[in-house]
């Protein structure tokens, strides 16, 4: 919850990765007209690739012959030889998602693979086995489990021998074997013995010597003579099995089959870019491009240079702690227009705070409460339209582009503003139209306010208080992060001194109760606010040593100071309103006097068309100069006051290597 607050008044950067783009040095002017058209690169100076770089161009070119292989065994399970178009891609696709997929379809083959070549031995070892078991069982009948047995004590097997290597095997560990049955197949022996487990070793070590071989076990709960009878059933049933899982393998690689094929001739090329890569690092026959992208565009730098034959090589990594990554605001978009405002000031560095969502809140505030015109606010809006790109030298730069939607969104809340207060070119409609002010206002209470100018006055103090205030927690929310015991322990003070002072000074200096609480609750009051400033000082000399214990002076009446700034909110706006309504005043007199000179109806309309004038000139002037001022109050207020308290930025622009493109362009000299 508090990270979301927190999210409200500042926002991050948007995260970059280092990127190094190799190409070959015939292919370096291609790859660089394509990073200039992708426009996402911030070209910083490049160096040669490192070992470690070359290193992960072998490690990825193993994995793509290896991705190759794992691909060219599943075609090798399909049935037949067929001619297969492999499909155009609409969009380009990475190697890397291309390894994601074969590995999906692996996994949803695997069972299936496992369990044909599970099937297929089975099968194997039925045939293999049929004749050495038909000829054993006239001889023994036996649970086919007692033919492959292990025990604590006991092991037994089925072994078979060439007949002129049983002789040597039965002088060799005859003495060993508890039992033994013989029978002949062919010119094979087969031979099922019983022994003890600790003679084990040497018994297979002398079977192995001689050439014997164990014959296959069979998992099936059956003697040995039940089996023979069955065996062909058994096999059957192995077979239509194994063909229904030839079945379902087909079925899938089929159904995938373009796609498989395109999947390989993708990492085909890939394996091709990276070998020559790979060769030519080693032989510096490369053009190296290297610099900083946002985290969210690499994709589709890997994805421009993944298509076609391009030789290009492109590694991405985030940022080493050592390094200064350019910053590239990242913000909603009614509120990027402010960027501009925060890049007056200084741009963040990169991973700190963006405090663009704050400057946009109060900004247009404060500019809002300075104009306080609904009719002056649509002139700025006219002038903005109409005027403004004329007085630029390119109105498409994103500077004036961006310049302009801030005074656009800040006429808008002058708009609100004046017309809940009910004002419009000062008192314009009440002394020539006759209208109240009460009436023009859609806010009663926000006309009262702001039409008085002590009430104005607080109002814009507590404004101010609020907004000091909020700069001063994220001052505290940083030294938390920061884990600066200094600040932290400084802003607790101050917050204390704010909280508990106010109350009690009002009560001792001035006898004003502003809480209803008792004598003894004023007194606790005395001792917090006394705490509250021993944290300012021990929070200063934490941070400043020993001048921190002359400076905390300044933490505690500056922030009066400050304060006390704000009242130049109420200051510009009672001051746009009345120079308005002076302007009215002047141009009635002056116009009712030239008029009155002139009897008739000529000094009617003279007076009219003198009216008209002086009002359009004074208001144009007002106008002009309450936006000034309001502008540049605003702006002193949001960097002195607010920003200054927690706020360092320092950090370096975001500027691509990109095509600039514009709509229109202006050509000639002025005269």
């Amino acid at each position: 919850m508090g990270y979301e607050m927190v999210r409200i008044f500042i926002n991050y950067p948007e995260e970059m990765l280092r990127v190094r783009v190799a190409a070959l040095k015939d292919s370096s002017p291609a790859a660089l007209a394509d990073l200039q058209k992708l426009g996402v690169l911030h070209v910083e100076e490049a160096k040669e690739l490192l070992p470690f770089e070359v290193e992960e161009i072998t490690a990825k070119k193993q994995r793509t012959r290896k991705a190759v292989q794992e691909i060219n065994e599943i075609l090798d399970s399909l049935k037949g030889v067929r001619e297969v178009a492999i499909p155009r891609q609409a969009e380009p696709m990475e190697p890397g998602a291309v390894f994601n997929r074969i590995d999906a379809l692996k996994d949803r083959l695997s069972s299936l693979l496992e369990s044909r070549e599970n099937t297929r031995a089975g099968i194997n070892a039925l045939d293999t086995s049929a004749r050495f078991l038909e000829a054993l069982a006239q001889s023994v009948d036996v649970p086919l489990a007692d033919l492959h047995y292990t025990g604590p004590y006991l092991f037994s097997r089925v072994i078979i021998f060439a007949r002129e290597a049983t002789g040597p095997f039965l002088e060799d560990a005859g003495d060993l074997l508890l039992h033994r049955v013989e029978a002949q197949s062919g010119g094979e022996d087969v031979i099922y013995l019983l022994a003890r487990v600790h003679d084990r070793d040497r018994i297979e070590k002398a079977a192995a010597n001689l050439g014997g071989s164990r014959l296959p076990s069979i998992d099936q709960d059956m003697t040995l003579r039940e089996f023979n009878i069955y065996r062909r059933t058994f096999r059957e049933e192995l077979a239509e099995h194994l063909e229904a899982l030839e079945n379902d393998i087909q079925a899938i690689i089929e159904e995938h089959l373009e796609k498989i094929v395109l999947y390989r001739d993708i990492l085909q090329q890939e394996y091709s870019r990276l070998d020559i890569l790979e060769m030519s690092a080693t032989a510096r026959y490369l053009t190296v491009f290297e610099g900083w992208a946002p985290m969210e565009s690499i994709g589709r730098v890997s994805s421009e240079f993944s298509r076609g034959d391009k030789q290009v090589f492109i590694d991405s990594r985030p940022p080493d702690p050592h390094d200064i990554p350019p910053t590239k605001l990242k913000n909603p978009e009614v509120i990027r227009p402010f960027q501009v405002i925060v890049k007056l000031f200084s741009i963040p560095r990169y991973g700190d705070w963006d405090p663009t969502p704050s400057i946009a809140y109060f900004f247009a505030f404060f500019f809002g409460l300075m104009l306080n015109d609904a009719a002056y606010a649509v002139g700025l809006l006219l002038f903005v339209r109409f005027v403004l790109d004329k007085l630029v030298e390119d109105p498409h730069a994103e500077g004036p582009r961006l310049f302009r939607r801030v005074l656009v969104i800040c006429g808008m809340v002058s708009i609100v503003s004046g017309a809940l207060s009910g004002t419009f070119m000062g008192d314009f409609l009440t002394r020539y139209a006759g209208i109240p002010p009460e009436r023009l206002a859609l806010a009663g209470a926000v006309q009262s306010v702001f039409s008085q100018p002590i009430s104005f006055i607080v109002f814009s103090l507590i404004i101010g208080l609020i907004h000091l205030n909020i700069a001063h927690m994220l001052s505290f929310i940083r030294g938390v992060k920061e884990r600066s015991m200094g600040i932290v322990i400084n802003k607790l003070g101050l917050f204390a001194a704010q909280i508990f002072g106010i109350p009690y000074l009002f009560h001792a200096m001035m006898g004003m109760d502003i809480l209803s609480l008792s004598a003894g609750a004023y007194t606790v009051f005395g001792y917090l606010l006394a705490l509250g400033v021993l944290g300012v000082i021990i929070g200063s000399f934490l941070q400043m040593g020993g001048l921190g214990s002359i400076f905390w002076v300044f933490d505690l009446t500056g922030i009066l100071g400050d304060i006390m700034s704000y009242s130049r909110l109420a200051g510009v706006g009672l001051a746009s309103f009345y120079l308005a309504s002076s302007f009215n005043l002047l141009s009635d007199w002056v116009s009712s006097s030239l008029g009155s000179a002139v009897p008739g109806l000529i000094g009617a309309g003279l007076s009219f068309l003198i009216g008209v004038v002086l009002l359009t000139i004074f208001h144009i002037f007002n106008l002009l100069l309450s936006s000034l001022a309001a502008f540049i109050h605003s702006l002193r207020l949001c960097f002195v006051e607010f920003l200054l308290k927690f706020y360092e930025g320092g950090g370096r622009d975001y500027s691509p290597f990109q095509i600039s493109r514009q709509s229109t362009v202006f050509v000639g000299r002025k005269s």
